[in-house]
């Protein structure tokens, strides 16, 4: 069983920076892909960004040069930096992961309990 939990959201103005944890509680986290995923009001789940468990990164194209996904495998961890907010970013994050070395963003089996991130204009 794996348990996710995400921590670092809050309040920032645009232009800001945040950084996202989220701690994998269980076996084998260096064996798994981990992505960032966010949910919109009234929107579908989106990926964000991903990461395999050999490093190759991949990102949400109105990210890319804002945000940095991370891993650190001593600490079960998984970090998102993200810089240079917008007030589009707006949205509850999420972490996810399918178990597997490359991540199946449509075939998550283990979700975090999501954290809020709000930027203000």
């Amino acid at each position: 069983q794996v348990q996710l939990v995400e921590s670092g959201g809050g309040l920032v103005q645009a232009g800001g920076s945040l950084r996202l944890s989220c701690v994998f509680r269980g076996r084998s986290f260096s064996s798994n892909a981990m992505g960032w995923f966010r949910q919109a009001p009234e929107k579908q789940r989106e990926l964000v960004a991903a990461i395999s468990s050999g490093g190759s990164t991949h990102y949400k194209d109105a990210v890319k040069g804002r945000f940095t996904i991370s891993r650190d495998n001593a600490k079960n961890t998984v970090y998102l930096q993200m810089n240079d907010l917008k007030p589009d970013d707006t949205a509850v994050y999420y972490c996810g992961t399918s178990g597997t070395v490359n991540l199946v963003s449509h075939a998550i089996r283990y979700w975090g309990q999501g954290t809020q991130v709000t930027v203000s204009s």
